[in-house]
């Protein structure tokens, strides 16, 4: 048994762009923009979605936007999606990407959210 949830919207942009993504998206969604001092290909939009962590991500690829789900159990996470009909592109550090059918991608993620956010608000899948 695990338990999932939607973390994370990221807006995909094209390393070139990105800076001026992050200020449209800033003032479009009303959230202060503040680059990701870790990991500067991150620039996080505070609240601009209630619940979720909204990012613009700089990318070596075309514009989109991905949503990361976060588990307690990413192994188990992806062999489900799996199941489900999604293929896998990647693998970085802990965290998994995958295709969806359709073509969208998104991330598989280990719990980044507040221990008790997650438990509250996670999906239990047998």
């Amino acid at each position: 048994m695990h338990r999932t949830r939607v973390y994370a919207v990221l807006i995909d942009t094209p390393e070139a762009q990105a800076a001026e993504a992050a200020s449209f998206w800033s003032a479009a969604l009303g959230a202060a923009a503040r680059v990701d001092k870790r990991e500067p290909q991150f620039t996080v939009l505070p609240d601009a979605l209630p619940g979720l962590v909204t990012v613009v991500q700089s990318v070596d690829d075309a514009p989109r936007f991905h949503i990361d789900i976060e588990t307690d159990d990413v192994r188990a996470e992806t062999a489900r999606l799996l199941a489900l009909g999604a293929t896998e592109v990647s693998d970085w550090l802990e965290c998994r990407t995958l295709r969806a059918p359709g073509g969208h991608l998104l991330c598989v993620v280990p719990v980044h959210s507040d221990p008790d956010y997650f438990a509250a608000h996670a999906h239990t899948w047998p």
